[in-house]
C-alpha cells in the first residue's frame, strides 16, 4: 500500500469532538459504579494526517506510531494509564504491570512505549524522562487503520468524566503548514573520529584474544539549534524521506524520543510471530547501474554476510524454545531503503502455548544487530567503550495489547530536548572491519536526520 497519509492533512475541522462528547456523556450516565474495566469510546472521523493533528496539540505528553507502509498509524495525547519502572529490569514485574491493565481493556486498546537498550543504572540526566520501561495508554487517539480514521478516548475505572470532557474541549484541529526546523549552529561528535578509531581497533584486537566475535559500537551526534526544535516537525520531514521505515515519537515532559527505524524486532498476532534479521549495510547508488553494483557487492560481501549470520542464528536460537513452528530464511535478500540498504532475512513462526509478548521481548532484545555476539561479552565492551548512555536508542519501541504486539528496534533515532538534538546510530564491528569505513557508514545512516534538517556534513 502506498503512503496514504502524507500531505493529506485537512484545514477544515475534524468535527469529531461533539460526537465523542456525546459518546462520553452516554458512557458516564449509563456506566456501572462497580465496573473495574477500561472503556474505549470510538467515533469515525474524516481522513486526515494524525501527525498534523498531533503537532497542534498543546501538551507535553504526546506520541506517534506508524508501522511500515503506514497501514496502521496512531497519534495520541494524554494518559489514561502509565506503566513505568526505574532501575533493574524485572520481566515478571513488567508482565504483571501490563496484565493488570490489559486484562481489563476492550478490543483495540493498546499501550505504547519502549525500553532502554541496557537496564544498568545511568546518571545521564538527558534520559531522565525515559526510564527502564514506560508504556502509556493514551487518553485520546487518532488512528488510521485499514482505510478508516477513528478518534478514541480511553477511560479507566473511577476516572473523572468531567475532567476528561474538559480535556476533550481543549483538543485542537489540525492546521497544515510547513514543518519548520530552526538553524543548526553547532555539532559535537561523541566519540570524535580519533577516539572512534581507537575503539574499533580495540575491538578488532579483542576478536583474536577473546570469545568476542561481533560488537555494535554506537555514536552520538549532538546538534545545537538557534531556538527550540519541535520534534513533531522534525518527524514530519523525516517521514517524507524514509517511506519504508517505522516512524515513532514519544514525548514525556520537555524531552522527546523520535526516529525512523527500518528494523522490526517482532510482530505478534495471536499465536503467529514475525521477526527479521537485519545486518550488513551498503549505500544506494545515484544511478540504476551504480545501485545494482552496490546491491551485488553487499550480497557477495563475506564480511557483511558473516555479520548478518550472527544476527540470524541468534534470533533462531532465541525463538526455538518459544515456538512450535519456526522458519528462518537461510539466504539474505537486499532490503532497499531511501538512503541505504541492508541484508535482511525473514523469520516466521507459531509461538508455543502460553508464550506472550513479554517472553518475546526478553528473548529477542537486544539482538546482535544492535549488541553483538556473544551477548554478555558484547554488552561489556559497549559499556566500556561508548562514552555516552544509549538510553532508549537501540531499545524496543512499539505497542502491546491483549494477545498482540509490534515492536521496532529504535535505531536511526534521536533525543530532542529544547534546542538540542542527540542523533544516534551504530555499526557492527567484526573481523575485517575498517575504522574509517565504519565511521562513514554511520555518517550515511544519520544522513536521514541531516537531510531532514537540510544539512550537509
Amino acid at each position: 500500500m502506498k503512503e496514504p497519509l502524507l500531505g493529506t492533512a485537512q484545514a477544515a475541522s475534524l468535527d469529531f469532538k461533539s460526537d465523542l462528547r456525546r459518546a462520553l456523556v452516554d458512557a458516564r450516565d449509563h456506566g456501572k459504579s462497580t465496573d473495574e474495566n477500561f472503556r474505549r469510546i470510538i467515533v469515525r472521523v474524516p481522513t486526515t494526517d494524525p501527525l498534523e493533528w498531533l503537532r497542534v496539540q498543546e501538551t507535553t505528553d504526546r506520541f506517534f506510531w506508524s508501522g511500515r507502509g503506514q497501514i496502521d498509524v496512531v497519534a495520541g495525547v494524554g494518559q489514561a494509564r502509565v506503566v513505568e519502572h526505574v532501575g533493574k529490569l524485572d520481566y515478571a514485574s513488567l508482565r504483571s504491570d501490563l496484565d493488570e491493565i490489559l486484562s481489563r481493556v476492550s478490543s483495540g486498546s493498546r499501550l505504547f512505549g519502549g525500553m532502554r537498550f541496557d537496564d544498568t543504572a545511568s546518571n545521564d540526566p538527558s534520559w531522565k524522562s525515559f526510564p527502564t520501561y514506560r508504556f502509556v495508554m493514551p487518553r485520546f487517539e487518532l488512528r488510521y487503520v485499514e482505510g478508516t480514521m477513528l478518534a478514541a478516548c480511553n477511560v479507566g475505572p473511577r476516572d473523572d468524566y468531567e475532567s476528561i470532557l474538559d480535556d476533550l474541549d481543549s483538543l485542537r484541529d489540525p492546521s497544515p503548514s510547513a514543518a519548520f526546523v530552526p538553524e543548526v549552529i553547532s555539532r559535537t561528535d561523541s566519540p570524535e573520529e580519533v577516539d572512534w578509531n581507537h575503539a574499533v581497533d580495540w575491538a578488532l584486537s579483542a576478536f583474536s584474544s577473546t570469545s568476542l566475535a561481533k560488537v555494535v559500537l554506537g555514536r552520538r551526534v549532538r546538534l545545537g539549534f538557534s531556538e527550540a526544535l519541535d520534534a513533531v516537525n522534525l518527524l514530519m520531514r523525516l517521514r517524507r524521506i524514509t517511506p519504508s521505515c517505522y516512524h515513532f515519537l514519544f514525548q514525556n515532559g520537555s524531552s522527546t524520543f523520535v526516529g525512523a527505524s527500518p528494523e522490526m524486532l517482532f510482530r505478534l498476532a495471536g499465536s503467529f510471530i514475525r521477526s527479521e534479521a537485519v545486518a550488513g549495510t551498503a549505500p544506494r547508488g545515484e544511478t540504476e547501474g551504480a545501485d545494482r553494483r552496490y546491491s551485488r557487492r553487499l550480497l557477495l560481501s563475506e564480511k557483511d554476510q558473516r555479520e548478518h549470520e550472527y544476527v540470524r542464528q541468534s534470533i533462531k536460537e532465541s525463538l526455538s524454545d518459544l515456538t512450535r513452528v519456526l522458519h528462518v530464511e537461510t539466504t539474505a535478500s537486499d532490503m532497499k531503503l531511501a538512503q541505504g540498504r541492508h541484508l535482511r532475512s525473514s523469520v516466521d513462526g507459531v509461538v508455543a502455548e502460553g508464550v506472550d509478548a513479554v517472553d518475546l521481548l526478553r528473548a529477542l532484545h537486544p539482538t546482535p544487530a544492535v549488541g553483538g555476539h556473544p551477548h554478555e561479552e558484547a554488552m561489556d565492551v559497549i559499556r566500556h567503550l561508548e562514552p555516552f548512555d544509549r538510553g532508549w536508542y537501540a531499545g524496543p519501541v512499539g505497542w502491546i495489547a491483549d494477545g498482540a504486539a509490534e515492536f521496532a528496534v529504535a535505531i536511526r533515532s534521536g533525543l530532542c530536548r529544547s534546542s538540542t538534538l542527540d542523533v544516534y546510530s551504530g555499526a557492527g564491528i567484526v573481523c575485517g572491519s575498517n575504522p574509517s569505513l565504519e565511521w562513514q557508514e554511520i555518517e550515511q545512516k544519520i544522513g536521514d536526520f541531516l537531510k531532514a534538517l537540510a544539512l550537509e556534513f
